[in-house]
């Protein structure tokens, strides 16, 4: 599934976006016709994705943020309202990986970082922009996941439990809005050739995990207005769509 839909005049907030897969998915949204709002904690690295966009002909605007700032994505969610008044596609990419050890070994701190990140920043920034979702003619959001929610492999004990905690936040949230416009979904990008990976995986050959580009391609069709689904994760590596949701 890497249809490439027409987003001019879209706007498409993404976080995450100095590199990897947000990076990626930023230039590619961009690169279809979407304004990009670019959200990270290093500027270079934002800057260069900018320089990238405006080569190509496309527009950013770059908002450093660190997503355990909680009052600065609710400004932002604000600035976005005054500007465009709507958001039509929202990307949260952002998370941390903590530390591969076990259980017991985690330190608090780390710990409260994982969960800060990838469960109160995600459900903040739900919370920022889904009035402004609500607001799009064809409001699409893509919450990022993991397998590793699924797996709850030895020693991923804190990564794994937000993961998951991130995929009921998108469940819970694509029902609530199911009989509107919004659609909301998860998406597992599986093995990718990205810095976090390189952290949990250090002795792995890069060149034998598929770049972030290819990857991100699939995000393109997971925000196209004429998407239907909602409340699922799309696996990238067997290009399918799944729902671990039991029935009610």
């Amino acid at each position: 599934m890497t249809t490439t839909p027409d987003l001019s005049g879209r706007i498409a907030l993404v976080t995450g976006a100095s590199r990897g897969i947000g990076y990626n998915a930023a230039k590619q949204l961009a690169a279809a016709g979407a304004h990009v709002i670019a959200v990270a904690r290093t500027v270079g690295g934002l800057e260069e994705l900018d320089d990238e966009i405006k080569a190509a002909g496309g527009q950013a605007t770059l908002v450093p943020l660190d997503l355990t700032d909680m009052t600065g994505i609710d400004r932002l969610g604000g600035s976005i309202h005054e500007r465009w008044g709507k958001l039509d596609i929202l990307v949260a990419n952002a998370a941390v990986l903590g530390v591969i050890a076990p259980i017991g070994h985690v330190e608090a701190k780390v710990f409260d970082k994982v969960m800060a990140v990838n469960v109160t920043g995600t459900w903040r920034l739900i919370r920022s922009v889904d009035p402004l979702l609500r607001l799009s003619d064809a409001g699409r959001a893509v919450i990022v996941t993991s397998n590793a929610a699924h797996s709850a492999r030895a020693f991923w004990a804190p990564y794994a439990a937000s993961k998951a905690a991130a995929e009921t936040l998108m469940r819970s949230w694509a029902d609530e809005t199911r009989n509107l416009r919004l659609r909301v979904n998860a998406f597992d990008p599986g093995r990718t050739r990205t810095a976090m990976r390189a952290q949990a995986m250090p002795g792995e050959n890069p060149e034998t995990v598929p770049h972030p580009s290819e990857v991100a391609a699939h995000i393109l069709s997971m925000v196209d207005p004429a998407l239907s689904q909602t409340g699922l994760i799309y696996q990238a590596r067997e290009q399918r769509w799944v729902s671990y949701q039991q029935p009610a």
